[in-house]
């Protein structure tokens, strides 16, 4: 079969258990694809959000939710997927436990409608949530998590609203005088998309 005729057939971010990794490597030095993250992917592939979630997929099995970190790249607030994925389930899942290298998951309580964005089989925390649980991490960066909820509210213009509001209705959460404080630092970073410098991939 031609080459081009199986590349075809094949998914539109592929792995080492899709073709072996020389050919891989043979198809990028060829200019037929391009590296990122753990995978591979065709060089005039459109870089939207679908395309991130299947690239953050390669990580781990399709049962998860890409969360924070990883769902502020799928979502466009960062220039390069986080080093080590992000993964969540819902509290009430059934999935044993998962241990790959530079992969986190955790249970969480997630309202499937409101909170996930689905992207054909993969499931993605939504721009809200996504938003919300980095404010109220306290493991990660500040200014890290400033710089991309910022980010997402170029885009979005009352994600802000929505977030103080969500914030206003949790009872007993940790860290909400802190995740107050991040969202008024990410405000007043915000700033005009055509101000910001887009993401861009190597290729």
């Amino acid at each position: 079969m031609p080459h081009h005729e199986l590349m075809a057939r094949l998914p539109v971010v592929l792995g080492t258990d899709h073709l072996p990794l020389a050919e891989l490597c043979a198809a990028r030095l060829d200019g037929e694809l391009f590296a990122i993250d753990h995978g591979w992917a065709p060089v005039d592939e459109p870089d939207l959000p679908a395309f991130r979630a299947m690239v953050v997929s390669l990580r781990a099995p399709r049962s998860l939710i890409i969360e924070r970190m990883s769902a502020a790249w799928v979502h466009g607030a960062l220039d390069a997927p986080p080093t080590v994925a992000q993964f969540c389930v819902p509290l009430d899942a059934r999935i044993a436990v998962i241990d790959r290298p530079r992969t986190l998951v955790r249970e969480v309580r997630i309202d499937d409608d409101d909170d996930i964005v689905r992207f054909g089989d993969l499931r993605c925390t939504s721009p809200v949530r996504t938003a919300f649980d980095l404010l109220r991490d306290p493991s990660l960066d500040e200014g890290v998590v400033v710089g991309a909820v910022a980010a997402l509210h170029v885009e979005r213009p009352s994600l802000a609203t929505t977030l103080r509001e969500r914030l206003d209705a949790a009872v007993r959460m940790p860290h909400k005088a802190a995740a107050r404080r991040r969202l008024e630092l990410a405000e007043s970073e915000r700033r005009p998309a055509r101000d910001r410098a887009q993401p861009s991939l190597t290729r």
